[in-house]
């Protein structure tokens, strides 16, 4: 061969690996960007069921099956609760028993594939938790958005938004609580999740546009009788609920956010998703990729959710343990505004469970937060 014939081939060879690296970084995107309702969170693998007893479940041995706290247990038409680890109990050392709370639907068996998340109920208010509630059609940007509202005694109302990797059924582990503090709910479902508008391409932005719809649900809130309302998310919930605080056009009637495990350097996150899925030196053209079908900035969401702007309290909730949302990152938040911003964090806490590890002190930290709201 040539000279011309091998600089052509090596040419050809560099395009080739080229094109396979981009197609592995889109693929690596997607994890994040294209949310797929019945599947792991993004980064959750799924994890084998060695043995089902009275009342435990025997779990391959992973850093998500060591956690402490109560989950949902989740799979192929599976919905269940599972407790904490159980000690002194005989089984192989590549496992792990917890204990099976209760199943809401299908059946625990070995040999099934299923993974944790922090969304611990199933259904709706009423089914799973015996509250009364409303469906109700919020109008958002795109189209109607589904709701969910639960009625109160008082005219602050808490609205909630869910993260990556759940469903607004996530917010049901504080409806009792806020029940009890006869504080009226709305959990709006937003573009891309099941009946509510979908996004061009299915693509999510972690917020930076999802926000426009928790700002209709303000808008909503308002309309129906809200003097003032209270925003709590979850991850990119979190994130949503910071910029509708600082940007809509009815941020004089948000009274103060609850920001759990806020989802701000969107690079990182997708890192941490990508490293799942496709080897390290790839990770950048995953985070390429994501930036170029999205439109957003590597510093777009840090620079949108500048803590200078906010003028309401805040209150951050955010695990140690966090691999998908920096808990640097909050620190940082609720060091930049320390007259406002009250930070609590949960030792082993993954990402969006503070209160699946500890509800006692998570709910405790947040009535501190809401009565002087109310």
């Amino acid at each position: 061969m040539g000279l011309r014939g091998a600089t052509a081939t090596a040419a050809a060879t560099l395009i080739g690996a080229g094109a396979v690296a981009v197609a592995a970084g889109r693929y690596a995107g997607d994890a994040a960007l294209k949310p797929a309702p019945g599947h792991p969170p993004p980064g959750e693998p799924r994890i084998a069921v060695h043995d089902v007893d009275v009342g435990t479940v025997t779990l391959t041995r992973t850093p998500a099956t060591l956690r402490p706290g109560t989950y949902g247990l989740a799979g192929r038409g599976l919905r269940a609760v599972v407790g904490p680890v159980v000690p002194d109990v005989s089984h192989p050392h590549h496992c792990v028993v917890r204990r099976l709370e209760r199943v809401h639907h299908g059946t625990v068996a070995p040999g099934d594939h299923v993974w944790l998340t922090p969304q611990v109920h199933a259904g709706t208010p009423r089914d799973a938790l015996g509250l009364d509630h409303t469906d109700v059609d919020v109008p958002g940007e795109l189209g109607w958005l589904p709701a969910w509202f639960l009625p109160g005694a008082r005219d602050t109302w808490v609205i909630s938004a869910h993260g990556m990797g759940t469903t607004r059924e996530h917010s049901m582990v504080l409806m009792p609580f806020l029940h009890g503090l006869r504080l009226p709910v709305l959990v709006p479902a937003y573009r891309g999740d099941a009946g509510a508008p979908r996004t061009a391409h299915g693509i999510s932005h972690f917020g930076a546009r999802e926000w426009r719809d928790l700002d209709a649900a303000v808008r909503y809130a308002v309309a129906h009788g809200a003097r003032r309302v209270v925003l709590h998310g979850w991850s990119t919930g979190a994130t949503m609920a910071l910029l509708t605080a600082l940007d809509s056009p009815e941020s004089d009637r948000v009274a103060g956010v609850v920001l759990d495990s806020p989802l701000l350097d969107w690079p990182a996150a997708l890192g941490a998703l990508a490293a799942h899925r496709v080897p390290a030196p790839l990770i950048p053209l995953a985070v390429r990729a994501a930036e170029g079908r999205t439109g957003l900035a590597p510093d777009a969401l840090l620079a949108a959710a500048d803590p200078g702007r906010l003028s309401v309290p805040a209150l951050v909730v955010h695990g140690t343990d966090d691999a998908l949302a920096a808990p640097s990152r909050s620190r940082e938040l609720a060091a930049a505004r320390p007259e406002l911003i009250t930070l609590r964090t949960v030792r082993g806490a993954g990402h969006a469970a503070s209160w699946n590890v500890d509800p006692q002190g998570y709910e405790e930290a947040l009535r501190r937060f809401l009565v002087p709201l109310m």
